[in-house]
């Protein structure tokens, strides 16, 4: 065989081996506000092999599977907005992910109005036969208890009016969705500023647990209602003056009921212990050696390390 068509052969494999490795190579964010990118090396637990690039994103869990698919909403610009993992059988939301860094943290849109004739409209991303010809919590006596809280999204009139899909909706208690709940949400959103030179950015993922045995109940037309809700939060920061990338994590679970409590403290739990809780494998697209790191801080450190109070 000619030695040139060989070496031609040889080079065009190995452009296209690097180009496969290329696109395998995870992506710490799908925001314009971080850049780093992180090859998965030793990762036996991620999302890559899933075809749809948004799951590689780090605030991404692991895939269920089986009757649960994603639904992945996408402002006019081709930002990510948040993505919900729902569960076709169950007609159910069992989490909301996102991000929140500098450019989404602006505050340029008030609240949808209340007013709005079509206040939690149905998803149109929903598949066929996927949820109810009606709203079921309407009139439930619970909240729609939105899990990508609105006030995360008043960047633009979109990002804010994507939230109110009832592909984000869980049926909420409303002395919970207005007490601890949003308590927890309020302090999250601390972490992250508008400040355009911040590159920091916070990855979140919370739900109602809908899957295991003595975790939930039902109302009218056997709609779940979650017995405790959870949220996970990575961070990815510099300390000042360094120029390294730093990451932490902290857990939230919270019993569904009324509660006013101002301290966080009593829910904190690590990644660990909330993967053990929910079934849920968070931050699954981070390398493993950081993602053991962060999700098997203790309770203490995690208090101190977030200032949680």
């Amino acid at each position: 065989m000619n030695n040139k068509l060989v070496s031609k052969g040889i080079l065009t494999l190995t452009l296209f081996t690097l180009a496969v490795c290329s696109s395998c190579s995870k992506d710490d964010s799908g925001s314009p506000s971080t850049e780093q990118k992180e090859t998965i090396v030793n990762n036996t637990n991620s999302n890559i092999k899933d075809i749809r690039p948004a799951t590689h994103r780090l605030e991404f869990p692991r895939l269920k599977g089986g009757s649960s698919t994603v639904l992945t909403h996408k402002l006019n610009t081709g930002e990510v907005n948040y993505s919900v993992e729902w569960d076709v059988v169950k007609k159910s939301n069992r989490w909301t992910c996102y991000e929140i860094y500098a450019k989404n943290a602006e505050k340029n849109v008030p609240r949808k109005p209340y007013t709005d004739p079509n206040q939690y409209p149905f998803d149109p991303l929903f598949p066929a036969n996927a949820y109810y010809t009606y709203d079921p919590i309407y009139g439930s006596g619970y909240d729609h208890g939105h899990i990508c809280p609105s006030e995360d999204r008043k960047y633009s009139r979109e990002s804010n009016d994507q939230t109110f899909y009832l592909s984000n909706m869980q049926p909420q208690v409303h002395g919970f969705n207005a007490g601890v709940w949003e308590t927890m949400e309020s302090k999250m959103r601390t972490y992250i500023t508008a400040a355009k030179i911040s590159k920091d950015t916070l990855f979140i993922c919370r739900g109602g647990t809908i899957d295991k045995a003595g975790q939930f109940m039902t109302m009218r037309s056997n709609v779940i209602v979650p017995k405790y809700f959870f949220s996970a939060a990575l961070m990815k920061y510099k300390v000042y003056g360094k120029d390294k990338w730093e990451y932490k994590a902290i857990g939230f679970w919270f019993e569904h009921k009324s509660n006013n409590s101002r301290s966080l403290v009593p829910y904190v739990v690590n990644i660990s212990e909330l993967e053990q809780l929910t079934g849920i494998d968070f931050f699954c697209n981070l390398p493993d050696d950081i993602e053991r790191k962060v999700e098997s801080v203790s309770k203490e450190k995690i208090i101190d390390l977030w200032n949680i109070q």
